[in-house]
């Protein structure tokens, strides 16, 4: 045991859904529940906000809505989040070559091991300067905890939250862990909890009282043991830089059940194809195919099958996988598909079968050609998830707020806008509405270096009625419409001074708009005030673009 809190454990606060509200301004201080928006969809993170109604994580989207029918429901935006964490994670690993990542918001880190820290004072300022320098890389905020041991240092760190640091000092942990529930130790769930408490335990003194012999006869030889160790505060485990990637899956929960065999089979080769992109991208491959199939009543098989040598493979994955579905009866509906590779290597043996089946056609690379006299396809309409980025030629940069009835709602605003953006609602299938990649949510030292030079060079004239609010701020009154969709530009006054000045870009506001109306599928605001044609930016932007 350690004689110095040199374990630091990092848990960012609502990761998920704090990154959707430093993304999105409008969102901010409001209720935001993240996760997948269907009738079978579970909540992945809820913000603060939204905790106060009772919704938590794993909490199924239905119940969520009822208990906060007024909150933000936004799908997921994985490659968003798992930027932000490489930034965090970057952090962690200057402070030491010992960093143990269990997620994309959650970390251990021996300091000791880094000469980061050596004692609690030294640990302290390591863990207060961490805090800082995360938020200022990433504009989030994440709650440290520091102990001798994993265990104590993830407690602490859940003490600590939101936004905090939370220190035991060795020889303290008995005393902390005494009057705490049984589910605070790791690996004490629902069932292991109501199991103690009809034993008489609901406490960690409980369990340290009812002693080894108990605990065994109560749970087993294994989880015994361990559970009366960590009672008494014993945990030797090391932080583990690395942790080996047993298997590469991917899986899709269904809305409604599938019945037909031929559309699952379809959903298989598509997860098929999904999982070796994913194998590809982590530059490995594996020896054994696994199916997962989860069916109407909830009861889940799981098949597999290993090849002579590992593969990354789309079509010999695809083949295996269509191999193990032929052995599942799924007349009575599926409502989860799965595919995974385990078995992994970071070679390929190619297999010769494959090799030999020439017409086969690798699904990542295809591209469809219409053959002569084949029915043209009809275009499938873009799909716009709520909360993802998008992109207007002449409104800039937006996310989407809702979708239907062949509309769709975007609020045009960025990260570093001071208040909500404005609301417009375009066709689904509107030629200037593109999807977009996520803005990062605090911009780097040389940006904003450039737009303050850009700043000081603009010699334009400026409106004549903007009033100044603050400074660095403007609000520019609203202008008249000079013709369908066509905004007439106003001029500004020349002592009104703005942000976001970008060297080829237009000068915007971030004076917050209280007249936004709110997002419905159908819902059309007032233009916003454009600016002279000479200031626009490449993308031929209005009052939001971005470069």
């Amino acid at each position: 045991m350690r004689t110095a809190p040199t374990i630091l454990h990092l848990d960012m606060d609502a990761f998920f859904a704090s990154a959707e509200q430093a993304s999105k301004p409008s969102l901010r201080g409001k209720a935001v529940v993240v996760g997948g928006l269907g009738p079978r969809g579970v909540v992945a993170t809820a913000s603060y906000e939204a905790r106060v109604f009772g919704v938590n994580s794993a909490m199924p989207m239905a119940q969520a809505r009822r208990l906060a029918p007024n909150a933000a429901y936004l799908v997921p935006r994985f490659g968003f989040y798992r930027s932000i964490s490489d930034q965090v994670m970057g952090l962690l690993r200057a402070l030491s070559p010992l960093v143990e990542p269990l997620s994309l918001d959650e970390a251990f880190v021996d300091l000791e091991a880094g000469g980061a820290a050596w004692d609690a004072e030294s640990a302290r300022l390591t863990g207060a300067r961490l805090r800082a320098d995360i938020r200022a890389v990433t504009g989030l905020t994440g709650s440290v905890g520091l102990a001798a041991s994993k265990m104590i240092a993830k407690i602490a760190s859940e003490r600590a939250k939101p936004d905090g640091l939370v220190m035991i000092e060795p020889g303290t942990e008995r005393t902390l862990l005494g009057p705490l529930s049984v589910r605070t130790l790791p690996g004490v769930g629902p069932a292991t909890g109501d199991h103690l408490r009809r034993a008489g335990i609901t406490t960690v003194d409980d369990i340290a009282e009812a002693g080894d012999d108990e605990l065994v006869r109560l749970l087993g030889k294994a989880h015994g043991h361990a559970l009366y160790a960590m009672a008494l505060a014993h945990d030797e485990r090391p932080v583990v830089a690395e942790r080996e990637t047993k298997s590469v899956s991917v899986e899709d929960t269904y809305d409604v059940d599938i019945h037909d065999r031929t559309r699952v089979g379809l959903e298989v080769q598509r997860l098929a194809d999904r999982c070796v992109r994913r194998l590809r991208a982590a530059g490995l491959s594996g020896r054994t195919i696994v199916l997962k199939v989860r069916r109407y009543d909830f009861s889940t098989l799981t098949r597999s099958e290993t090849l002579r040598g590992p593969t990354d493979d789309p079509a010999v994955v695809r083949e295996a996988a269509a191999r193990l579905l032929d052995s599942v009866d799924t007349t009575g509906g599926v409502r989860l598909l799965g595919v995974g590779v385990s078995g992994l290597a970071d070679y390929t043996q190619e297999d010769l079968f494959a090799q030999a089946a020439g017409e086969q056609v690798d699904l990542l690379e295809e591209e469809h050609t219409e053959a002569p006299g084949e029915e043209p396809a009809v275009p499938v309409e873009r799909r716009w998830p709520a909360g993802h980025d998008v992109r207007h030629a002449g409104f800039g940069h937006g996310w989407v707020q809702g979708s239907g009835l062949g509309r769709v709602t975007v609020r045009f605003e960025t990260p570093e806008d001071a208040g909500p953006g404005r609301v417009r609602t375009f066709r689904t299938d509107d030629p200037e509405l593109e999807p977009a990649e996520p803005l990062p949510l605090v911009k780097r030292e040389r940006e904003r270096e450039m737009e303050g030079a850009a700043a000081v060079s603009v010699s334009a004239p400026y409106p004549s009625e903007a009033r100044v609010t603050g400074a660095g701020s403007a609000e520019v009154p609203s202008s008249e419409e000079s013709g369908p969709g066509v905004p007439r530009a106003e001029p500004l006054s020349a002592d009104a001074r703005l942000t976001g000045v970008v060297p080829d870009g237009p000068t915007r506001s971030t004076a917050p708009d209280l007249h936004a109306p709110s997002a419905g599928p159908t819902q059309l605001s007032s233009e916003p005030a454009s600016l002279p044609k000479s200031w626009s930016g490449r993308d031929g932007g209005g009052a939001t673009s971005r470069p």
